[in-house]
């Protein structure tokens, strides 16, 4: 909720959540879920595969939000990444961990690719439908890749 918390702010929307009892409902469902599932059951990689798809379906429906605000393209690019990637940010800081931003992880790269192909493919005029599932599954794509082959981005070196 976090990164399209931000979103609607940045771009005048009315936060999406405060106005529909039932998306908190079901994010401290959800949250709940995951709290009382015995460690076991998360055993591997299986919550990075739930939030690589998260990530990649929020990345789109970020930048198509903004888009239905008028927002223009490159920051309605930017807006997809705001809302895949702030949420993930703002738990890692409240659990002390390091932020996704600082792990050469390809994570927000992956969640540009998805903003990006939706929002050139929508300006271009196909399907908003078709648009939004190239966008997904390629940034869906990326991300499995660094999952699966450790792909990273270089790190900084001093």
């Amino acid at each position: 909720m976090g990164g399209g918390t931000v979103r609607d702010l940045l771009i005048g929307a009315p936060v999406f959540w405060v106005h529909d009892w039932r998306v908190p409902a079901v994010c401290l469902a959800t949250a709940g879920l995951i709290w009382v599932t015995p460690a076991h059951f998360w055993k591997g990689r299986a919550l990075d595969w739930f939030d690589a798809v998260g990530m990649a379906v929020y990345a789109v429906f970020g930048a198509a939000k903004s888009l239905s605000f008028g927002v223009p393209l490159l920051p309605a690019m930017m807006m997809g990444v705001i809302t895949a990637c702030v949420g993930g940010i703002i738990r890692d800081v409240l659990a002390g961990e390091p932020s996704i931003l600082l792990r050469p992880e390809l994570y927000v790269t992956a969640a540009a690719l998805a903003a990006a192909l939706f929002v050139i493919l929508a300006g271009l005029g196909v399907p908003l439908i078709a648009a939004a599932l190239i966008g997904a599954v390629s940034g869906f794509g990326l991300r499995a890749l660094a999952i699966t082959r450790g792909l990273a981005i270089p790190s900084y070196k001093r």
